[in-house]
């Protein structure tokens, strides 16, 4: 773990404003960094010697709804050249969840970032092809939101079977 150490040492030194938390948790070291600062860090964890965070492995995104700031996205960067991960971490307010696109930096960016953009609601400042990848363009709301009404049918059993038939579209004779 010295060589996670001196990584976080590293971006604490260069962007001291913008290191919000260090969590290291079972050999995962996860910076929290402000939004308005993730574009550079990024660029710095790939271009700075001794760094190298040459791939975006994954984005992922949560909805901590009630709490504030309500959603939180982790960049999981993998330098290859040193065989080494580190996880990126921004939260945003449920009033405004805006951040910097980080395609310009990693491409592989372009469809996690939508897929986030679709499912969360999250809007990515600067980003190439801002459409919806997983959802019709007509559908409204963002489905991995707390707060997004639940929908659901019935599972249909041998005690239940007639009254579940007589609901389903292709059942009207």
């Amino acid at each position: 773990m010295p060589e996670l150490d001196a990584v976080v040492e590293a971006l604490k030194s260069a962007f001291p404003d913008a290191i919000e938390d260090v969590l290291v948790f079972r050999g995962d070291t996860t910076v929290t960094v402000s939004r308005e600062r993730l574009l550079d860090i990024c660029r710095f964890c790939r271009d700075t010697e001794g760094l190298e965070y040459n791939f975006l492995s994954d984005v992922a995104g949560v909805d901590y709804y009630p709490a504030e700031p309500r959603f939180g996205l982790a960049y999981n960067l993998y330098s290859m050249p040193r065989n080494a991960s580190l996880r990126l971490k921004v939260m945003l307010p449920g009033d405004d969840p805006t951040v910097d696109s980080v395609t310009p930096v990693y491409p592989a960016a372009n469809w996690q970032e939508r897929e986030y953009l679709d499912l969360l609601g999250i809007t990515f400042n600067g980003h190439p092809d801002p459409r919806r990848i997983l959802l019709p363009d007509d559908w409204e709301g963002h489905p991995l939101r707390k707060d997004y009404p639940l929908g659901y049918e019935t599972v249909q059993f041998s005690f239940n079977y007639d009254e579940i038939t007589k609901h389903k579209p292709l059942a009207q004779k």
